[in-house]
């Protein structure tokens, strides 16, 4: 089958397929969670955004339903940050507190 007559036809060796790309990588943070309410790009719907919490993403999926269900209402979870709708800083840091973590309220 060595002749010069033959040629490769097909190879799954190269061509289109797309090599699995990896997870992006969390920053680790300073270990105090920050609640921020944010109106800007909503249409003045306020929202609360928690960031800094430490956890693999099947938790912050649990600790996002657990806000949302203790607050009644809807949210988000975004990239690693927890979306609350409405402001419910005071509530959202009671619940955070008692939970053990250290959490400040960020901005106005």
């Amino acid at each position: 089958m060595n002749d010069d007559n033959s040629r490769l036809v097909y190879s799954t060796d190269s061509g289109r397929i797309e090599q699995p790309k990896e997870k992006a990588v969390r920053p680790k943070g300073d270990g105090v969670v920050r609640i921020q309410r944010q109106t800007s790009g909503r249409k003045g719907k306020g929202v609360c955004l928690i960031t800094g919490i430490e956890l693999d993403d099947a938790e912050l999926t649990k600790l996002a339903a657990e806000l949302k269900k203790k607050c009644g209402c809807g949210g988000a979870l975004k990239e690693g940050v927890i979306e609350i709708q409405g402001d419910k800083r005071d509530l959202i840091k009671s619940l955070l507190e008692a939970k053990g973590m250290k959490v400040k309220l960020a901005g106005g």
